[in-house]
């Protein structure tokens, strides 16, 4: 894994509505724990920003306006995969599209509401517990956890989120909806994760009677 903070990749088709707008909000979200989110698409819209109707609910949703008028589609590229420690698809196709591209990374690789079921099943205190036995590094600790969660996978089932594109504003708001849950989730996982338990400095620096 390269150096830096620990980074997140969403995906999408045209990487201008459903993976920007998870992007924006995970950013939004996550800003205070340092996380980089950034976003791709299998058939990007090489250059172009968000369409005004994922605009609105990214800002209803109090994203940076900043990102959303900085937002510009790239395509998804091998070096953005290795370079993300957890890489969050809107639809099983996205995934196995991103797992072909590097299989040995399929352990990183879910469709966003696929890891917020999975991770649901798992407490605030297990995360977190998961994440001590890897020290105190933030990637080697948020790694831990997606190890953990990747060990839970089984069958995939239909958790894609709808593709709103040309398809007027009550699809963006349906599409945010589904998003809405899988991004709250995403954000406890990586709270529990990145930030120590006030024990753990406690009981890792106890001296032993």
């Amino acid at each position: 894994m390269p150096p830096g903070p620990p980074t997140i990749l969403t995906v999408c088709t045209g990487n201008i509505c459903r993976s920007p707008l998870a992007e924006v909000l995970l950013s939004t979200r996550l800003s205070d724990l340092g996380v980089r989110v950034h976003s791709a698409g299998t058939y990007a819209l090489v250059g172009h920003g968000m369409p005004l109707e994922a605009q609105q609910v990214a800002l209803a949703r109090s994203a940076r306006a900043v990102d959303v008028a900085a937002h510009r589609a790239r395509y998804l590229r091998e070096p953005l995969i290795l370079e993300s420690d957890l890489v969050l698809t809107m639809t099983q196709e996205h995934r196995s599209y991103t797992v072909q591209l590097l299989p040995g990374r399929m352990h990183r690789i879910f469709s966003v509401r696929e890891f917020a079921r999975i991770a649901g099943s798992l407490s605030d205190e297990q995360i977190a517990s998961i994440a001590a036995t890897a020290g105190e590094d933030p990637r080697a600790r948020l790694g831990a956890v997606i190890m953990a969660v990747a060990q839970h996978r089984g069958m995939p089932v239909d958790e894609d989120v709808l593709d709103p594109f040309r398809q007027g504003m009550a699809a963006y708001e349906a599409s945010a909806a589904q998003l809405d849950p899988a991004l709250a989730e995403v954000e406890r996982v990586m709270r529990a994760a990145l930030v120590p338990a006030r024990h753990e400095s406690s009981v890792r620096h106890e001296p032993i009677a």
